[in-house]
């Protein structure tokens, strides 16, 4: 049996494309690749380099704080973008599926889990600070605005809760 669209939730669709993006352009492999191949003074290499921002690894010449707290804000991404889907009105209030409030609930839940990520995440880093929270949580916002729109696309059509 088929799965149709009618089993299929926006927080559900919208969690696993997050995965998926944390997943691939978050990898190490991805980030060297960009790193090398990309020129950060054009827009499709500002993009394709901003896709690593939740970057996670296993090693690193970094501090083992600063590994773990890269490695706990790809997780965070994903988890909070789970919370914010399930938490966030537009999609569950919208009348018929595909509507723009659950694209732009979507989208949302992306920018405010990379916000809330990043600034949760900056108290295990090496020597924390409000001003460092504060530009943290600035570049998890400006990756969700850039990158939500992705996660916007999948939580459409998807069924919001109960019938």
């Amino acid at each position: 049996m088929a799965l149709t669209n009618r089993y299929r939730s926006a927080t559900g669709t919208g969690t696993i494309a997050a995965l998926v993006l944390v997943l691939v352009f978050g990898s190490p492999w991805y980030a060297d690749w960009a790193a090398a191949n990309t020129n950060p003074d054009t827009a499709g290499g500002w993009f394709l380099r901003l896709l690593t921002w939740p970057a996670w690894r296993f090693d690193s010449d970094d501090s083992v704080q600063d590994v773990f707290a890269s490695d706990l804000r790809a997780i965070l991404v994903v988890v909070l973008t789970a919370l914010f889907l399930f938490l966030l009105p537009g999609s569950q209030l919208a009348r018929a599926r595909g509507t723009l409030s659950q694209f732009f609930a979507g989208w949302a839940s992306y920018v405010f889990a990379g916000a809330f990520a990043a600034l949760l995440t900056t108290l295990f880093r090496t020597n924390p600070s409000l001003l460092g929270a504060f530009q943290a949580a600035g570049s998890g916002a400006t990756y969700g605005l850039f990158v939500g729109w992705i996660i916007g696309i999948a939580t459409l059509g998807g069924w919001r809760g109960r019938r």
